[in-house]
């Protein structure tokens, strides 16, 4: 069986470096080919830089495609040069059908969600971000509707308390690599479901994240909101809000810390120095307030919230 696998993020890199691993002790498949994102200008210096895909093919001696236009004939004859069997997808942009369509076993994509829920581009940030408690992954094989097609394998994994978008998305890279490697077993024996999604379910949309995303209106959110905006966008690209008129990075928040009770008279809308054994910064949100434990300064790093308010006049 031939394979040709697209992705091009650290998100994808264990799963090709599984497959190609993997590969050298079967016989039965290898990958011909990747394709992956163009260079991109990174840095101060804005050099090109290669996507970790294509970093990782490399260390392979894979062929590497990397076209501008997934529609242009010269990649479309390219890609059909390899007389791949099967195409494998991880965190890729959305392809065309004459791509999709190609190898007769068909392509299918690893997700990171539970279909169908959550889909888009950011199905692990949304899933903090909205307070879920569960998420997992999915492979399924591409039709025409984005994350729409028939459902191969699920695998679930918790949402805890402590997770921030940093530490699940490691998780379910890892988990990822394992997931496509039970997928292509079943393939390469004949052996695997096609479970049609139910669209009747109205879909968890997971949209990109852009900068006005990732802003925190304080009032306009209660506390869980926040704390859960913050742990969806942590470490990257992070939440941002704005204290006593300047922008923050908010990099951890705590639910728990107790204020003393009643408020002092001076706290206000925004901010207050609150002292009980130790300093703390709490904003008020919607329906109380939210402790900040660690916050970014423009310009400056992550720092915790006491060296900070040793540093800082509000």
């Amino acid at each position: 069986m031939r394979i040709i696998f697209l992705g091009t993020p650290d998100f994808a890199v264990p799963i090709l470096e599984a497959l190609v691993e993997n590969a050298t002790q079967s016989p039965v498949y290898e990958v011909v080919a990747v394709v992956t994102a163009p260079d991109k200008p990174a840095g101060r210096g804005y050099k090109l830089t290669p996507s970790p895909i294509k970093e990782t093919a490399l260390k392979y001696n894979l062929p590497v495609l990397q076209p501008t236009n997934l529609k242009a004939p010269e990649f479309l004859e390219e890609l059909r040069s390899y007389q791949a069997d099967l195409q494998i997808i991880v965190a890729f942009r959305m392809l065309p059908e004459a791509v999709w369509n190609m190898p007769p076993l068909g392509t299918f994509n690893l997700h990171a969600s539970l279909l169908p829920k959550y889909r888009g581009a950011a199905p692990i940030n949304w899933a903090i971000i909205n307070g879920e408690t569960e998420t997992g992954l999915t492979t399924f094989f591409l039709k025409q509707e984005i994350d729409t097609g028939n459902i191969i394998f699920q695998e679930p994994e918790p949402i805890l308390p402590a997770d921030n978008v940093g530490k699940l998305y490691d998780r379910l890279k890892h988990k990822g690599a394992e997931l496509v490697m039970r997928t292509l077993r079943g393939i390469q024996a004949g052996e695997y479901p096609q479970i049609p999604q139910d669209l009747s379910i109205p879909a968890t949309p997971a949209p990109k994240i852009f900068r006005e995303t990732c802003e925190i209106k304080w009032r306009a959110l209660t506390s869980a909101q926040v704390h859960n905006l913050v742990r969806g966008l942590a470490p990257h690209p992070s939440a941002w809000g704005v204290i006593a008129g300047k922008v923050y990075k908010i990099a951890e928040t705590n639910l728990e810390y107790v204020l003393p009770t009643p408020l002092p008279a001076n706290f206000h809308e925004t901010e207050e120095y609150i002292t009980d054994n130790k300093t703390v910064l709490a904003m008020r949100t919607a329906n109380g307030f939210i402790a900040i434990e660690q916050l970014q300064p423009e310009g400056k790093k992550v720092m915790p919230i006491q060296a900070f308010l040793a540093g800082h006049k509000l």
